[in-house]
């Protein structure tokens, strides 16, 4: 009598346990034209491995790398980052994915040529990461029509020619990474005009020449890295006390000018200005930084001793070694 009231209970169970495991198949997400652009992508990308689950006869909100609205199902993330998966140049047909927010290509060292123009089409993109690749050609002045832009990352490319100036007009920007390519030409004058305060601009390792524009004067950078490139000149526009900037990288350039001159702000915690032609003897104002923890001064032609208090004392003499008279703890004692 048991087992025949068991035997219907336990059917009964199982008919709910596999029609609940089917119900994802049968509410099929994925909007049918972002399914048709992404085989395109994935075509063009001549994969046959990282992109399996790129499967017309599957739902496409579920495929590896992607991320669908939950309201609209279109296809908003597009992120992959692994190594050397694709060769080839960056699929036009990235364009055609109206409602994307965040495309990120980045450590595929085998794609290479420009940046498409179709890129400008992606009007809702507030990322835009293509570092870590081998692409080519310039930077583009069409990237200044995607005014959702928040972080812009192209670094560790082959880029060359002049950094368009237009790009100041993205209102959103709040990162731009333009480092280790091949840029030459000035810092653009209107880079001291972008809204976002606190911006993080990263143009280190390229061949870029000029003078750092005085309009950084009107500018609060969160940090800023310009070290290994050609600028001459006088930095001061960076300095201020009413500054909060916290990152200055402006070593390995041609910098001329007194630092002794130099207001320094309290926000600082990490300056690097190795590698210059930096003369005068370094500001007392240093000593107020409590939260230093990085400081490079080697290789200038600085004099005199150096302001005792803060962190200072806690570098290495590698911090103010070669500069012409430059002494007192950590380096030898100045003589009386």
């Amino acid at each position: 009598m048991e087992n025949k009231l068991v035997t219907p209970i336990i059917f009964t169970l199982l008919f709910f346990s596999s029609t609940f495991q089917l119900q994802p198949c049968l509410s099929v997400l994925c909007n049918n034209d972002d399914k048709k652009v992404l085989l395109q992508i994935k075509k063009a990308f001549n994969d046959p491995y990282y992109l399996t689950s790129w499967d017309q006869h599957t739902d496409c909100c579920y495929w590896c790398c992607l991320k669908c609205d939950r309201k609209t199902h279109r296809i908003i993330t597009l992120t992959i980052n692994s190594p050397g998966s694709f060769t080839g140049p960056i699929p036009a047909q990235l364009g055609d994915l109206p409602y994307l927010e965040n495309l990120s290509l980045r450590k595929q060292v085998n794609i290479t040529g420009p940046i498409p123009p179709a890129i400008a089409k992606l009007k809702n993109l507030k990322f835009l990461r293509l570092d870590s690749n081998s692409l080519t050609g310039s930077v583009p002045d069409f990237l200044s029509q995607l005014t959702n832009l928040m972080d812009l990352d192209l670094s560790f490319n082959n880029l060359t020619g002049t950094i368009p100036a237009s790009l100041s007009k993205l209102p959103n920007l709040s990162y731009l990474g333009l480092d280790r390519n091949k840029l030459t030409g000035p810092i653009p004058d209107s880079f001291g005009e972008f809204k976002v305060e606190g911006l993080f601009l990263v143009l280190s390792h390229n061949q870029l020449s000029g003078k750092i524009p005085d309009s950084f004067g009107e500018k609060d950078f969160g940090s800023i890295d310009l070290s290994r490139n050609k600028l001459e000149g006088d930095p001061h526009a960076l300095f201020g006390l009413s500054k909060t900037v916290e990152h200055i990288d402006l070593s390995r350039n041609l910098l001329e000018f007194d630092m002794s001159k130099i207001e320094i702000s309290k926000s600082l915690t990490s300056l690097d200005l190795n590698h210059n032609k930096i003369t005068g003897s370094l500001p007392g104002g240093l000593t107020a930084l409590d939260n230093l923890y990085s400081f490079n001064v080697s290789y200038n032609r600085l004099c005199g001793k150096i302001p005792v208090g803060g962190n200072l004392q806690k570098f290495d003499n590698t911090s103010y070694f070669h500069n012409r008279c430059l002494c007192g703890a950590p380096l030898q004692s100045c003589k009386l």
